[in-house]
């Protein structure tokens, strides 16, 4: 897909870049495939905000994402290449031949008429779901499962992929997009091919406006506040933090403070991102 440049009539559109949609075939989602969903402004059930910096936005419907890929062994013709207001990728309408329609995410290639399968002899093209001991060692993937069954968990924003690099015993070397390798259990399925809408890393808002259709609201530096709103607050003019590090509203530790605790995890770890990774 291109991105699209807007004429600097105003001077927010000078710096705004949008999509062309050049690749979306239908505008309207499935009906039997989308659900409501349903807003909080970052309120909970007493009404009080629990989650800053949210509210507003445009209505958008749920997509259900078929992220299992458990009809197996059926063909499924791709039908519409469709937007998602909901995730960065795009999505692709299947009909099987059993006449059920699924959405699943569009990987790069993977075109109106297409004919995909999630197959354990399926052929290595795009959008085809298999087990990973059926891939070969080099191919790009995505939507990759944790665990038999569960559905994919990782590599699933736009222009994403990952790279299989080796298998040995019951697991495979997968290095995902962040550069962390991981071991994963070979009976687990994934999808051929690298997510689609490439160009979105791209796209710059270029105003305020387009942030609060998303249903973010504004964020205000802690430095501009007044010390008792923020441990980085107060003072004559601007300062620096002037503690021993950065602190949330809260005063607890954040930027490269170490928040991994799940060690159980640690063993399926081989490389991780980077050498002072806390994750």
């Amino acid at each position: 897909m291109a991105v699209k440049i807007y004429k600097p009539i105003t001077p927010s559109l000078r710096n705004m870049t949008g999509y062309s949609f050049e690749e979306i075939t239908k505008t309207r989602p499935e009906r039997s495939l989308i659900v409501v969903r349903k807003k909080h402004a970052g309120r909970n059930a007493h009404g009080r905000v629990t989650v800053r910096h949210q509210g507003g936005g445009s209505r958008q419907f749920i997509r259900l994402v078929d992220f299992k890929r458990n009809k197996r062994e059926i063909p499924a013709k791709v039908s519409a290449i469709e937007y998602d207001p909901n995730r960065t990728a795009r999505l692709a309408l299947l009909v099987y031949a059993d006449g059920e329609k699924r959405y699943i995410l569009a990987p790069v290639g993977l075109k109106v008429g297409d004919t995909v399968v999630t197959s354990r002899t399926a052929d290595i093209r795009p959008g085809n779901s298999m087990p990973i001991s059926s891939i070969p060692v080099g191919t790009l993937i995505h939507s990759i499962e944790l665990a038999e069954g569960r559905g994919a968990q990782m590599v699933r924003a736009a222009g994403a992929a990952a790279q299989l690099l080796a298998k040995e015993g019951d697991y495979a070397q997968v290095r995902l997009p962040s550069g962390e390798v991981r071991l994963v259990r070979q009976t687990c399925y994934a999808t051929i091919g690298q997510v689609g809408n490439l160009d979105h890393s791209n796209i710059k808002l270029g105003k305020a406006g387009r942030k609060r259709h998303m249903g973010i609201r504004p964020t205000v530096r802690g430095t501009a506040m007044s010390p008792r709103d923020h441990p980085h607050g107060g003072g004559e003019g601007r300062q620096p933090v002037g503690m021993p590090g950065p602190k949330t509203p809260w005063g607890k530790p954040t930027l490269g403070y170490k928040t991994r605790r799940n060690k159980r995890t640690n063993q399926y770890i081989v490389r991780r991102r980077n050498a002072n990774s806390g994750r």
